[in-house]
């Protein structure tokens, strides 16, 4: 009796050990990356992580979305970011200089062109039209802090309207606030990116900037130094720059860097 009990302990202890075996298969808990992106990138930006889920499903990306200053403050206090797209040089050459990126990470991913819009019904033609009495107030983003805000800073200097002008102008915290402002009404005019433009309502291109009136508009990338998984964020980066990405990008208004 005794020997029956002892095997029957022994098939218990076996089937206990393997139902543990079997309750300790846990499914893998996916990598998160943080990517810290210029406003103006947003449509983009959120079509090419539904494409990338599907092709890394293992890879979970969360976007911050941002005037390019504030993302550069954020990281030089030390928020948890792996990737920064910054819709500015100024922005990125900041960070490289306190060691903040991996440098041969760097790269420059996206260009654009700066537009000038307005309401639908509007009769705004031209830059030259923004000193006219029915043009009251015209959104800008904040040059200090948005890339998009100093490119329209050069370019209305450039074309002797900065100083003429500023009375009505409106700062916004980024491209797409204008692109809003302009949209609802609350400004008879607004100076933002193509992609932006391409993406309003109700609104208006009246003119592109002269390519040769501000500094080439840039959009840099760069994996941030302090990222806990680099080998992930490489490959993040590796397919925003690839031929699939770039005809998502094309398609909202972007220049993909060949």
């Amino acid at each position: 009796m005794k020997k029956i009990f002892t095997i029957a302990g022994i098939m218990l202890f076996i089937i206990t050990i393997m139902a543990g075996c079997g309750s300790s298969e846990t499914k893998t808990e996916p990598v998160k990356l943080t990517i810290s992106t210029a406003a103006s990138l947003q449509d983009a930006a959120v079509e090419l992580k539904d494409i990338y889920r599907k092709q890394q499903p293992g890879v979970e990306i969360t976007y911050n979305f941002n005037a390019s200053g504030p993302l550069q403050k954020q990281i030089e206090e030390g928020a948890p970011v792996d990737l920064f797209i910054s819709a500015g040089k100024k922005q990125m050459d900041a960070l490289a200089d306190k060691g903040l990126i991996i440098d041969t990470s760097r790269v420059n991913l996206l260009s654009n062109e700066l537009v000038l819009i307005a309401g639908q019904d509007s009769k705004l033609t031209g830059f030259d039209g923004l000193t006219g009495a029915d043009i009251k107030k015209i959104g800008i983003g904040t040059p200090e802090t948005v890339p998009a805000g100093s490119y329209a800073k050069e370019a209305l200097t450039t074309l002797k309207l900065w100083d003429k002008i500023q009375t009505k102008l409106v700062q916004a915290k980024d491209v797409r606030q204008v692109l809003t402002y302009v949209e609802t009404g609350n400004v008879d005019a607004g100076l933002v990116y193509k992609s932006d433009a391409m993406a309003g309502k109700n609104i208006k291109t009246v003119a592109a900037a002269p390519a040769d009136a501000h500094k080439p508009i840039v959009y840099p990338m760069a994996i941030i130094k302090n990222t806990k998984h680099q080998k992930e964020t490489e490959a993040f980066a590796y397919f925003l720059q690839s031929s699939e990405a770039a005809g998502v990008y094309e398609k909202y208004g972007f220049i993909a860097k060949k």
